[in-house]
């Protein structure tokens, strides 16, 4: 547990980096923080002497404690080489893919990467985004953290744009931003995903998303998309959301109410990515249910899981490794001032279906 003391000096630096206090203005008195913080005079002092040694304050006597010039990096020129990187999960899934083609890209052009997970939580990502700051990093490389939500540390990000600090977006972007984002036309993924299907003869689909990310909220109004071309109602409960925290519980929960019930017979699901088409396909193995002659499973992202059980997985394919490689690329470009307008970069991949054997025509 930390300090009082510890907690103080995060908390000012927290102000800094979020540009809620500004070089030159005055932060506070030693009188105001022990009433602020309900801190002795003893542990203001530890506090302030400690942040004004490494830069973050200075001091007047008699007038109080004053935000210094902020240790984000203002001038690229003066760069360590380093770039801070920010993802959402560290796994075998498709983000060690992203993860090795930002190294392999970063390692060639001479620079160095730092590496935090938010494991999708706001106060994590907000711990990350301190942390990779204080290292005063080039730039950033950023995933967003449930980026369907509203996030309290687009404070952070703001005053990255008003120090002109570089950063790149991947997979999504906080709405409030307006830097470059690569990411997939994922509308038009949960669109030929639900396309497939409907081809194959389907008509009962029921879709599996992911809310509190925005691709997840993208792919079901794909998925909606293509029913409404396609003239096809969706029936009530066919549409199954969850959110990080509850993903295994509820998906499990609705999808075995939505087969107990049998009041509509599912010939196909349509799954947010491919670890929940793999726990879908146990969950009908449960029910005596086989895949594909019973239920047509469809996946997302295209990963290693996909050719990892017998039943071969029909998936939308995600640039995974060229999207690290093109990120690391651009934003090296940004901070080596070969890109005038860095606003004006946001790359779009269009989605691809790999067709496997977890699809077939309905009563095939």
């Amino acid at each position: 547990m930390k300090s009082k003391y510890a907690k103080l000096k995060d908390e000012i630096k927290s102000w800094i980096l979020q540009g809620k206090v500004v070089p030159h203005e005055k932060i506070g008195t030693e009188t105001e923080f022990m009433a602020m913080f309900d801190v002795s005079r003893h542990t203001v002092r530890q506090a302030i002497g400690d942040l004004e040694k490494e830069g973050w304050i200075y001091r007047k006597q008699g007038r109080g404690t004053f935000c210094s010039v902020p240790p984000i990096r203002v001038n690229p020129a003066q760069g360590t080489r380093t770039i801070g990187v920010i993802t959402t999960y560290i796994s075998d899934y498709i983000f060690s893919s992203i993860m090795r083609g930002i190294e392999s890209q970063l390692s060639h052009m001479d620079y160095t990467m730092i590496l935090a997970s938010t494991n999708n939580n706001i106060e994590k990502e907000r711990k990350c985004i301190e942390s990779i700051l204080m290292r005063n990093v080039d730039a950033i490389i950023v995933e967003p953290t449930k980026s369907a939500l509203y996030n309290p540390n687009i404070n952070y990000f703001l005053n990255l744009e008003n120090h002109a600090v570089p950063y790149v977006m991947l997979n999504a972007i906080y709405p409030q931003l307006r830097g470059p984002c690569l990411r997939m036309d994922e509308e038009k993924g949960g669109f030929i995903a639900t396309e497939h299907l409907i081809q194959l003869g389907h008509t009962k689909i029921a879709g599996i998303f992911k809310s509190d990310d925005i691709q997840g909220v993208n792919r079901m109004n794909g998925f909606i998309q293509a029913h409404r071309k396609y003239n096809l109602p969706i029936l009530p409960g066919f549409i199954i959301a969850y959110d990080t925290e509850g993903q295994r519980q509820t998906i499990e929960r609705e999808i075995r109410d939505l087969l107990d019930s049998q009041k509509y017979e599912v010939t196909a699901m349509f799954c947010y990515n491919d670890a929940v088409a793999l726990n879908i396909i146990n969950i009908l193995r449960e029910f005596g249910l086989k895949v594909p002659h019973d239920v047509s499973v469809i996946g997302y992202d295209d990963s290693y899981l996909a050719e990892m059980s017998e039943i071969k997985l029909t998936s939308i394919a995600h640039p995974k490794r060229k999207m690290g490689t093109d990120a690391a690329k651009l934003i090296v470009d940004i901070i080596e001032g070969k890109i005038a307008d860095p606003h004006n970069q946001s790359v779009i991949y269009p989605p691809q279906l790999v067709v496997r054997t977890s699809t077939c025509k309905v009563n095939e």
